[in-house]
């Protein structure tokens, strides 16, 4: 299953590879993420004086970002997540979630300018 956008569809490239850059691109492609962003930066960094959990923080915000600027993916992610949650069984669950997670990891593989 690949996260490589279809021929056709326009999604955004990803930014450089920063937090400056990365706020820059949720800010102007896909602004329902921006309160999130800045409220997690703020706790998780700026309030913290501490840069050593910017790698992580970064990570995370870059395979978010990275299927939200692709509506197809960002419905398919939380279709699985939101099935998840309503599965009759763990097995069904862990299924689901498990193919949800492959797809962020997919996502948080892109370099930029993809």
């Amino acid at each position: 299953m690949s996260t490589a956008p279809r021929p056709g569809r326009h999604v955004p490239p990803m930014p450089e590879r920063n937090p400056k850059a990365l706020r820059a691109a949720i800010s102007e492609h896909t602004p329902q993420l921006l309160a999130d962003f800045d409220a997690h930066w703020k706790w998780a960094i700026a309030d913290a004086y501490d840069l050593a959990p910017v790698p992580a923080f970064l990570a995370q915000w870059w395979a978010e970002f990275a299927i939200a600027r692709d509506p197809e993916l960002d419905r398919q992610v939380h279709d699985l997540e939101a099935r998840a949650a309503d599965a009759s069984t763990n097995d069904e669950a862990m299924h689901l979630l498990t193919r949800a997670a492959h797809l962020r990891r997919e996502a948080g593989k892109a370099e930029p300018g993809q």
